[in-house]
């Protein structure tokens, strides 16, 4: 069983690789990949002025920072991990990476860290779902 987990560093996306694990402890072969995705759109003016190198780094100390609470968890429990960070839109990255690499599920949290902007313009826990040919859990 492979399993795709979006991270951003937040309570519910935590709880959402907690619950997955737990229901999945049984499964021979488990294995878990988190994804951090930073969205670099208000960025790419940035780059001009301080540089790519110097904005990549940016956003990967932020996913390094997303991811370390999920990797303390999978680590105390023995459970196989790997990681992917990645930038851009960060729906299309994670439905992206699901299709790509035939993951069995996605596992994410319904509220993310962005919940004003959500309730604007959708969700990414939404788009996921709505994209996503491999099968969605969400956990509240």
């Amino acid at each position: 069983m492979r399993i795709l987990a979006p991270v951003d560093g937040s309570r519910t996306a935590l709880k959402a690789l907690r619950h997955a694990c737990k229901l999945m402890r049984g499964f021979p072969g488990l294995k878990v990949t988190l994804v951090s995705v930073h969205d670099d759109v208000a960025l790419r003016n940035a780059r001009s002025i301080v540089g790519s190198k110097a904005v990549d780094e940016y956003l990967h100390k932020l996913s390094e920072k997303d991811l370390d609470a999920s990797r303390k968890m999978l680590d105390k429990d023995a459970i196989a991990y790997t990681v992917e960070i990645r930038t851009g839109h960060v729906a299309q990255e994670i439905v992206q990476l699901a299709d790509s690499e035939h993951f069995d599920l996605i596992v994410m949290g319904n509220k993310g860290r962005s919940a004003l902007r959500d309730l604007l313009i959708g969700s990414v826990a939404q788009r996921v779902l709505a994209q996503a040919k491999t099968p969605v859990l969400l956990v509240k």
